[in-house]
């Protein structure tokens, strides 16, 4: 019976809920923010905000969540390389989200926020109204407009200049890229790829606010900020514990080891191409093509996508897209001289890369030095080839 009793109660405060006019919370209420820690999966290394809203009297335990989006969209996948996907407000059941963190294995922290009945209504009731489904849908931008920057964006929205933001919650400002690995491991195919992918634009020193785009920093911020001169959190609750797992990545499945095998590999090849005066075509086909596909791609993500990390990418200097072209002139058997020339100019270019690290304009990935090096000898190599008649 009383089973049947609370699911009618539950049933009933959602159908409530699913009309455009919150209810009335009572005074058992509260409102919480929810951090939850990194998974496995790269799309969860980041972590996870969201907000939470009780009401043992209505029946309502529901957690409102900006990080998802929907699969069925048209067009899902090129919209989403284009940085042109629509992020959508979740309402969900928490009970079902904290399993699903339990399953996964990630910790979830709960600050409560100190607010009286008429700020957590007035929260609510924005919260609610953001769940239309004319409302529901934002446009997404991974550092500046993603769950976890959302959780300060509402609650400025509703409270305006009462609620403070302290600057000084964080003593050390990293860059952008920094921190991202601090999430990410570098020696990581992840880690690797986002160094490829992400341009100069995101070497900056963000600033305190801008750290929030991960939860962590959220969870932090909301520790001192204050609202009306109180403190804006009055407890912290660990929900859930994350079991000590081995998420180590075995050094044979790192990109280190397979980009110095390739680099050695190619130091082999063009030593013995020297040493018998040979030249294999078919190699520098793929260093060139494969250069080539990596600079268009810069280019698309740089000048043809919405997504505000991707500019500036000096990636493109040794990624040179004209490569691409190129690639089926170095695989003939004796080309244009002016090759060698060109060979010498893409040297060139990697290192002005090198010269721009160390000043920085922009980092790369460490692990890019393999291939630098792979590809300035087999350069070196390509401008003396062309300079020796008995080429084979």
């Amino acid at each position: 019976m009383q089973l049947k009793k609370l699911l009618f109660i539950l049933l009933f405060s959602f159908s409530v809920l699913g009309n455009a006019q919150a209810p009335d919370l009572t005074p058992l209420s509260k409102i919480s923010v929810i951090t939850c820690g990194p998974g496995s999966e790269l799309y969860s290394t980041f972590g996870h905000s969201a907000i939470r809203v009780e009401d043992s009297s209505l029946g309502i335990n529901a957690v409102y969540n900006y990080g998802t989006f929907d699969f069925t969209t048209p067009n899902f996948y090129m919209k989403f390389t284009r940085g042109k996907l629509e992020y959508t407000l979740a309402r969900q059941s928490f009970p079902y989200f904290l399993k699903e963190y339990e399953y996964e294995n990630r910790w979830v922290n709960s600050q409560q926020l100190k607010l009286t009945l008429a700020q957590r209504q007035e929260l609510f009731n924005f919260l609610e109204t953001n769940y239309l489904p004319e409302n529901r849908d934002y446009k997404y931008d991974f550092f500046y407009n993603n769950c976890a920057t959302k959780i300060w964006d509402v609650l400025k929205e509703v409270y305006g200049d009462k609620l403070v933001f302290n600057e000084a919650y964080q003593e050390t400002l990293f860059t952008h890229r920094e921190l991202i690995r601090q999430k990410v491991r570098i020696n990581s195919w992840s880690g690797f790829g986002i160094d490829l992918a992400l341009g100069s634009v995101i070497d900056d020193v963000a600033t305190a606010k801008e750290h929030m785009f991960l939860p962590d920093y959220i969870m932090k911020q909301l520790d001192v900020a204050q609202l009306n001169g109180e403190p804006l959190v009055s407890e912290q609750e660990i929900l859930l514990k994350a079991k000590p797992a081995d998420n180590s990545t075995h050094f044979i499945l790192s990109p280190e080891l397979w980009l110095i095998v390739i680099l050695l590999i190619i130091l082999v090849l063009t030593y013995f191409d020297f040493k018998n005066n040979t030249r294999r075509r078919w190699l520098d086909f793929i260093l060139f093509f494969s250069t080539g596909i990596i600079g268009v791609l810069i280019i698309f993500l740089w000048f043809f996508t919405d997504h505000s990390a991707t500019a500036g990418n000096f990636n493109i200097l040794w990624a040179f897209p004209p490569n691409l072209i190129i690639a089926f002139i170095v695989a003939q058997k004796k080309g244009p001289n002016w090759i060698a020339k060109y060979a010498i100019f893409l040297a060139i270019l990697i290192v002005v890369s090198t010269i721009m690290w160390m000043f920085g304009f922009q980092l790369f990935s460490p692990l890019i030095l393999a291939i630098w090096a792979a590809l300035i000898a087999r350069y070196l190599f390509l401008f003396w080839s062309y300079h020796t008649p008995k080429i084979a």
